[in-house]
């Protein structure tokens, strides 16, 4: 078995890169997936994150209102500590289990937005950067995404520079080109990460 880190910037296509390893079959562990799933409600999780920033932050079903929690921590470094220290010890507690399950020979792909930006690289045999230029990523987050361009930037520029996380690759796919471009590079790929996994 082995453990790789999947990470690329907002709109480089780094959730694409995820499909097409597992296509190939790999087993993809989300951290957006589990960060959802572990302040779901009645979980522990939501009951810390409510003790935390109050009952606000909640939507009027009792599930975690996002967006509200979001701006309050976009904005202050401190709030942002704060619900980290909440929420990322249940996600690697989640993302450990899941990798447990997997069993021996398995290619394990944890999928880490934030890999770069929370100095995790050293938890993974490697790390694959899915990269696009500024450019490229811009055009679409204003047009399949449909953020504004200011919103678009600024999300971009919340995140780790294209070079940090290019520092911390041990592959990288180039996503500038389509979708069948980006394919190829992952059959290219897959078979050194089964080679990682049969040494484990």
């Amino acid at each position: 078995m082995v453990a790789v880190g999947l990470t690329g910037g907002i709109g480089a296509g780094k959730s694409e890169a995820a499909r097409a390893l597992a296509r190939r079959g790999a087993v993809i562990v989300d951290s957006d997936v589990i960060a959802r799933e572990v302040v779901a409600p009645g979980t522990p999780g939501l009951a810390a994150v409510v003790a935390e920033f109050g009952a606000e932050v909640l939507a009027a079903d009792g599930s975690l209102d996002r967006e509200r929690l979001g701006r309050l921590v976009f904005a202050d470094a401190g709030r942002r500590r704060a619900l980290n220290g909440i929420v990322h010890p249940l996600v690697a507690r989640r993302s450990a289990e899941l990798q447990q399950a997997a069993g021996p020979g398995a290619v394990v792909v944890h999928d880490v937005p934030l890999l770069a930006e929370e100095r995790l690289s050293h938890r993974y045999r490697a790390v694959i950067v899915v990269d696009a230029s500024d450019e490229t990523r811009l055009a679409r987050l204003t047009g399949a995404r449909g953020m504004s361009e200011v919103d678009a930037r600024a999300r971009m520029g919340a995140q780790a520079s294209r070079e940090e996380r290019l520092a911390i690759a041990d592959f990288v796919l180039d996503n500038d080109g389509t979708l069948a471009e980006l394919d190829a590079q992952v059959e290219e790929l897959w078979p050194r990460l089964v080679e990682l996994a049969e040494e484990g």
